[in-house]
């Protein structure tokens, strides 16, 4: 298993990065919050990873943050809920949120993170009440994040990775920049975006 792995940044999107560590290239799935927090092309990169293997597949994921990885092996624990699921949920929220979301019962604020219907969100709610708690994985720190430039384009590429299609991506991020026109960072756009499509928004 492997459990953390440290390189060189090689590459980086929204969604995936390539590290080179020991002559070889990993490619690692991460949700979309870690972004804004990569360090720039060239520089050492540690991430505490998750490899899921599958009959077709080897992936890893990796968390720069070993909590946030805590908070993933939880909800891929919860029936029906698979790494991809998982990762769009720390994508859509932090680990502290998706803490107080488990502990509040809040179905509204998990199922609006994108693919998680209100069934799911109940069952997560039901089966990681008693095992998610603050001692296990706790509210990360809020870091100043840093302007990418292209962070539309980025943005809307996360979108993609997360289920939607090009065009809907890029008329959502368009209306968010337009309605909030202080919102320059990808990881903000995608937040305001995924916030717009909850249950309740103005968009329905």
């Amino acid at each position: 298993m492997i459990g953390r792995i440290r390189g060189i940044l090689a590459e980086k999107a929204p969604a995936e990065v390539l590290v080179m560590a020991g002559g070889v290239g990993y490619e690692v799935q991460i949700p979309l919050s870690a972004f804004e927090r990569l360090p720039e092309i060239g520089e050492e990169l540690e991430l505490h990873t998750h490899l899921a293997v599958r009959e077709d597949a080897q992936v890893l994921f990796g968390f720069p943050d070993a909590r946030e990885k805590q908070a993933f092996r939880h909800l891929i624990k919860v029936s029906g809920v698979g790494p991809r699921m998982a990762l769009a949920l720390l994508s859509g929220m932090s680990a502290g949120e998706l803490v107080a979301a488990v502990q509040g019962g809040d179905v509204s604020r998990l199922s609006s993170v994108p693919g998680i219907g209100r069934k799911t969100a109940e069952r997560i709610i039901v089966e990681l009440r008693d095992r998610l708690d603050d001692d296990s994985v706790v509210q990360l720190p809020q870091e100043a994040g840093r302007t990418a430039a292209g962070g539309g384009r980025e943005a809307e590429d996360a979108l993609v990775s997360l289920g939607y299609k090009q065009q809907q991506a890029a008329r959502l991020i368009a209306r968010i920049k337009r309605d909030h026109p202080g919102a320059a960072e990808t990881e903000d756009l995608i937040r305001l975006a995924l916030k717009s499509m909850a249950p309740g928004a103005g968009s329905g």
